[in-house]
Parts: structure tokens; C-alpha cells; sequence
């Protein structure tokens, strides 16, 4: 099975610069994707219902045209999620799991702490939430693939400019000691599973036109619970598919192997 996953900074956008083609081309068994932007009500029917697949959305019932999570599904779930149970984070869009009969996958769009104090607070509650929830499925003999805009780069190698960005929401400490944590209780980095190159990343400033010198930041992820270590055969970031400030991330898993 191939999986990807892409923040897409609006799928209406993305749509007028050639997304549809893209994905046929690509032809995954599941893609995930991040920061529609949108409501199902507000999109084209052959964004909807793209041919082959089931597709399934959450939306922001907080405001319009804001965060947002889609999966496009060639296999039909046995159930579908939206939310961790949690108003206050559920209401914003940002989360989406299906479950497959050999493992429960989460998209999530994660919040982003640049904004406020506020903010931080929430992404930082919202990170513990997630933890919280994920735990609980692996405790039930689940196996999880989980993927999205973490909205953190994790070491110095996953971001062009460390230093500069240390007071930084998306590199701060306790941003990091958190992705420490995540890892820690058991989630592997797929990514880094296959590649332990620098310069890897997934995210660039548009203002800055970062893009063309790689200035970036890796904080798009698929993450594996360990109990599904022996079913990941690959793992990749794909820089040059254009469209959004972000790239897409994939991962290929064997559902065969023992």
C-alpha cells in the first residue's frame, strides 16, 4: 500500500494548479490531506468524488475557510472518526481517523503556536491530547499509522536555520521535548527510518521565497506505532511537487509481512 499525505494550504487552491492530476498520476491506495481550508458544501463534485476512491472530511465548525483534514480512500474503512472526543480541539477540523481492519491511520493537522501565547498553550494541550488518545488505542492491541502537519520540527537536521529559530514556535524547547516524549512512548519516524540525510524538508516560507534555496523545515510526518515496524518497506519526501508552501510525505507498508 502507498500512502500520502500533503498539506495543501487550501484545497480550492490547489485544485486550479493541477491537484487532480497529481493525485491520478500518483495513484495512491490513501492519501490524507491537511489545511483544506474548506466545507464539503464549498467544493467541486469531482473534488468530492474522485474516481475510485470514498472520501471522507472534517471541517472547522469554528470558522469558515480555516484548518480543516480530508481522506481519499481507495478502501473503505470499517469506521470513521472525527475528533478525539474533546470539543474544544474536535471543533476546529483538525483531526480525521479511520480505521482499517490491519490498523487505525490518523490525520491530523496539527495546531500551530506562532500566533499567541494562547495558541502555544492550546497546540501544547491539543499534542497531549493526541498522545493521550493514540496511547490508548496501541493499549488495545491497535496498530497505528499516524500523519500530518505536526507544525514542529524535531532536531537541528530538520530545519535549515536552528539556531536563528530557537524562540520560534515550531522549534522551541518544549515543542521538542514534547516530540521527544511522543517518540519515546513508542512511535517511530518513519522518514528517518530510511534517510538520515540533512536538508530534508517539507515546509517553506513563501514570503521569503525559501523554496528555491531550501530554507526549510521538516514538520510534515508519518509516524508508525512500534507495533507496526516490521509492515514499513519505505519512506519518502516528494520536494518537487509544487502547489502549496508544503510538499507531500508518503510511506509504503506491507500488510503481508509477519
Amino acid at each position: 500500500m502507498k500512502l500520502l499525505s500533503w498539506n495543501v494550504n487550501g484545497i480550492r487552491a490547489v485544485h486550479k494548479k493541477g491537484f487532480l492530476d497529481w493525485f491520478k498520476k500518483e495513484n495512491p491506495d490513501i492519501l490524507c490531506i491537511q489545511e483544506t481550508k474548506a466545507h464539503p458544501e464549498q467544493l467541486s463534485d469531482e473534488l468530492l468524488n474522485v474516481n475510485g476512491y470514498k472520501s471522507y472530511f472534517s471541517s472547522s465548525v469554528v470558522k469558515k475557510g480555516y484548518s480543516g483534514v480530508a481522506i481519499y480512500s481507495k478502501q473503505e474503512p470499517v469506521k470513521v472518526e472525527h475528533g478525539f472526543g474533546i470539543k474544544k480541539f474536535d471543533d476546529e477540523g483538525r483531526i480525521i481517523i479511520a480505521e482499517y481492519k490491519e490498523f487505525v491511520l490518523l490525520n491530523i493537522y496539527y495546531p500551530n503556536g506562532k500566533a499567541s501565547e494562547e495558541r502555544l498553550k492550546y497546540k501544547m494541550e491539543f499534542y497531549d491530547a493526541f498522545l493521550s488518545y493514540a496511547n490508548k488505542l496501541v493499549k488495545k492491541g491497535k496498530k497505528l499509522v499516524i500523519c500530518g502537519d505536526v507544525n514542529t520540527a524535531h532536531k537541528e537536521i530538520d530545519i535549515a536555520r536552528p539556531k536563528e529559530n530557537e524562540d520560534v514556535s515550531g522549534f522551541l524547547k518544549i515543542e521538542r521535548d514534547w516530540m521527544d516524549k511522543f517518540i519515546g512512548d513508542g512511535y517511530i519516524d518513519t522518514f528517518r527510518v530510511f534517510s538520515q540525510e540533512p536538508d530534508q524538508y517539507t515546509w517553506w516560507d513563501l514570503v521569503t521565497r525559501a523554496r528555491e534555496r531550501n530554507v526549510g523545515w521538516r514538520i510534515d510526518y508519518f509516524f508508525i506505532s512500534e507495533n507496526f515496524k516490521k509492515n514499513l518497506t519505505n519512506a519518502f519526501i516528494l520536494p518537487d511537487v509544487m502547489g502549496s508552501d508544503h510538499c507531500p510525505i508518503g510511506i509504503e507498508i506491507n500488510l503481508q509481512a509477519k
